[in-house]
């Protein structure tokens, strides 16, 4: 085990390409991340309140955005769905390389999931306490905002700490394709260079990410459920 860290610590390359790598994954995740709730929470709100019974029932819009785009774009495997987006991604960001870009297809992959989940989260309210804001003369809109995402706010934290946690699995495939971070450091050292602690320090560090994003999540949902 000494000489595996040995190995490890006397290799500048490895040490000095370690930390940028964390950074990258890190800018990664955080922007898919804050891009995802941005755009993936109104559309769970949408699709909650257009079903059928709903605040504002539609079917085509229901059948549009949740059986069409969202169930569609969730049944595509992740590394199929980044490759494919490439083009998509150099018009946006004029590049298909580094975190910047890989945070696009991270942000398409993710928002689809994350607005099920906030679907979910939303239909665990009560439909009690829905009649009683309309009875008092709420509008529909102040439905959802004062009383419907309120009440299902330790749902939705719990939600957006699942999704972190499922970017940051993605971000290491990102790396792959150019996006950089922990997974092409990985890549390079671990698997084509044959050096597999690189790949175990790799590894260690996801892990321990994923650990602090779900310690840091739970203590948020107790701190904001006052049930």
């Amino acid at each position: 085990m000494n000489d595996f860290w040995n190995d490890l610590v006397s290799n500048p390359a490895i040490t000095e390409a370690l930390w940028p790598a964390l950074g990258e994954t890190l800018q990664m995740v955080g922007l898919a991340g804050l891009a995802t709730v941005l755009f993936g929470l109104p559309l769970g709100v949408v699709l909650f309140v257009t079903q059928p019974g709903g605040l504002a029932a539609n079917r085509t819009v229901n059948v549009l955005l949740g059986g069409v785009l969202v169930n569609i774009t969730r049944s595509i495997p992740y590394a199929i769905l980044m490759v494919s987006l490439i083009p998509f991604t150099r018009w946006i960001v004029g590049t298909s390389i580094g975190p910047i870009a890989a945070s696009v297809s991270l942000t398409i992959a993710s928002v689809p999931f994350f607005a099920r989940l906030v679907e979910t989260s939303l239909r665990e309210v009560h439909p009690g306490k829905v009649d009683a804001a309309h009875a008092m003369g709420s509008t529909r809109a102040q439905t959802v905002t004062k009383v419907l995402v309120p009440e299902a706010l330790p749902s939705l934290v719990a939600s957006i700490t699942t999704t972190v946690v499922a970017l940051i699995g993605y971000s290491a495939m990102a790396g792959l394709i150019g996006g950089g971070g922990l997974g092409r450091l990985a890549y390079n050292y671990g698997y084509q260079r044959f050096q597999p602690e690189v790949m175990l320090v790799v590894l260690v560090i996801l892990v321990a990410l994923v650990q602090l994003v779900q310690l840091v999540g739970d203590a948020v949902v107790r701190r904001v459920d006052h049930r």
